[in-house]
């Protein structure tokens, strides 16, 4: 037990938090402090400055040199402050109190403006590419909104190309995401509230929902698991999505991730919750299905029996990618009786000349698969795609030369490779790829009852998970009869039959659609 708790075990150690220091009257004093803070930040600019015109008062100007528009702090802010404030007179005594509200109100030609009143405050608004305006005399610190670091534009999404469809996806920058939903829904009702998670990198987060829509239950749970996340630094949303899952020891995941904005608006308007993290282009949304997972954006772009033969289609990737290797095993190995004699004996005669038994022979070649699948994706585009058809051919061939593998053994890897790639879900075509090795083995040991033992013990996982609340295999084992579930399984339905929401939404918000064509159509008949 004391390895699995120090492997699995919760971690608990005392948090030490920094104390705020409150801003000083004097600029020198305050700059001293920032400068102490942010020692050895070479990337870190001070622009010292005089301001007034009779009167010389002194300030100075903070921010991080790659993270700023320079443009926006040269033309608007320095230059305002330099030359600008000199044609406004001095008011006698009164100057000193009003120079502040000056600045703010007359100076500043920005449109994001707030005070600080503690120093640690300031250098977080500086390292989160803000600018700061320290002013001498003055016991806040004005902070002025000034991002415009240099970001990847927005592309087609490299892991969900479709055909038909938008070809926009999300970057690593939050506010460019949040405005990529924000054009698909027009709606005020659409809501994003932030986070800063991360003791060290304190990253944004923020969680986006509609109101009406959105499953109470869900939004509360999502709520409160991320306020409980207790980390120093969140690099990517797959962090996120690994602290909040509900079961941790499943190979199914329980968070839909997706680069589509068009995805996430169509969960959205379906009462789900999206989590968007900073410097990731990967968007989280709960709570998630099996079915879900099946599911891609251009199933609802194409027509109704389009949809569902290509759904059927991926259905029947997952079997194949999951039983093709360990029904081969276990027919050839425990019951050939099953097969036709001619095919029997064929596969056989094939065999004749390897000298392993059929499981290690699947073991190896599921292996070097799974090698050159990793090795392509690892290298440069053209280069990667052409390692993996030509090393994937080279090396069966070779194989099959050298008298390793027999031939009907290549076949199936090759058609389990290629169903795996059906699964339009890439986190649940690898949890099926791990879970092809543990059926492999069973089929090795018990033969037909080892694979069918597999099966129930995937079954089992799959009927316990849940994700926020929601039962992963939903609705096939949770059925409501006033939605739409089942309608947009195996088969989608024609669009018009899709006019309610499904069981996730809010109660009171199912009903999205008014079939009124026949009612048209008998107006104009009429007329």
């Amino acid at each position: 037990m004391g390895l699995w708790e120090d492997l699995f075990g919760k971690q608990k150690q005392n948090i030490i938090k920094n104390k705020e220091t409150a801003v000083n009257k004097s600029l020198d004093k305050n700059l001293e402090i920032i400068r102490e803070m942010l020692v050895d930040c070479s990337d870190v600019v001070y622009r010292e400055i005089t301001i007034g015109c009779d009167d010389k008062f002194k300030a100075a100007l903070i921010y991080v040199d790659g993270l700023v528009d320079k443009h926006l702090i040269n033309d608007f802010v320095v230059e305002n402050l330099m030359i600008y404030s000199r044609i406004t007179p001095p008011s006698t005594k009164t100057i000193k109190k009003e120079l502040s509200t000056i600045i703010k109100d007359k100076n500043l030609a920005v449109m994001e403006m707030k005070e600080v009143e503690n120093i640690e405050a300031a250098v977080f608004d500086v390292l989160s590419a803000d600018t700061i305006l320290i002013l001498d005399n003055y016991e806040k610190i004005i902070s002025i909104g000034s991002k415009g670091w240099a970001g990847r534009s927005i592309s087609q999404p490299e892991t969900e190309a479709v055909i038909r469809g938008p070809k926009e996806g999300f970057v690593e920058t939050l506010r460019f995401n949040t405005a990529l939903i924000r054009r698909r829904i027009r709606d005020t009702r659409l809501k994003f509230k932030p986070y800063k998670i991360g003791r060290r990198s304190k990253t944004d987060v923020c969680i986006a929902y509609i109101e009406d829509i959105v499953n109470k239950d869900v939004l509360k749970e999502v709520k409160r698991r991320l306020e409980t996340i207790d980390i120093d630094a969140i690099i990517d949303s797959g962090y996120v999505e690994q602290l909040i899952e509900d079961n941790w020891k499943s190979f199914f995941p329980q968070i839909k991730s997706t680069e589509r904005p068009d995805v996430i608006s169509a969960e959205l308007y379906e009462g789900k919750v999206a989590i968007i993290v900073d410097n990731s282009p990967f968007v989280l949304v709960v709570p998630t299905t099996f079915n879900s997972m099946m599911q891609s954006a251009e199933d609802y772009y194409e027509r109704w029996g389009i949809a569902t033969f290509i759904r059927m289609l991926r259905y029947l990737g997952v079997l194949l990618s999951l039983y093709a290797p360990a029904l081969y095993i276990a027919i050839t190995a425990f019951h050939p009786e099953m097969l036709p004699i001619k095919l029997s004996m064929s596969i056989a005669a094939n065999r004749a000349g390897v000298p392993f038994p059929s499981v290690l022979e699947a073991i190896i070649m599921e292996l070097a698969l799974e090698i050159l699948r990793e090795a392509g994706v690892r290298l440069p585009g053209p280069i990667g795609a052409t390692i993996g058809i030509v090393g994937g051919l080279v090396v069966g061939q070779a194989a099959v030369e050298a008298g390793i593998v027999g031939p009907i053994m290549v076949i199936v890897v090759a058609v389990t490779a290629i169903s795996s790639f059906a699964i339009p879900s890439y986190n649940l075509a690898i949890g099926f790829r791990l879970l092809r090795f543990l059926l492999i083995l069973a089929s090795a040991v018990l033969g037909l009852y080892g694979v069918m033992l597999g099966t129930l013990i995937i079954l089992t996982n799959l009927c316990s998970l849940k994700s926020f609340g929601v039962p992963y295999l939903s609705p096939f084992t949770s059925y409501v009869k006033q939605s739409s579930d089942l309608k947009d399984t195996f088969v989608k339905a024609p669009f018009i039959g899709l006019g309610v929401r499904n069981t996730v939404s809010d109660k009171n918000q199912r009903k999205r659609m008014n079939d009124i064509r026949d009612e048209d159509f008998n107006e104009e008949e009429g007329s």
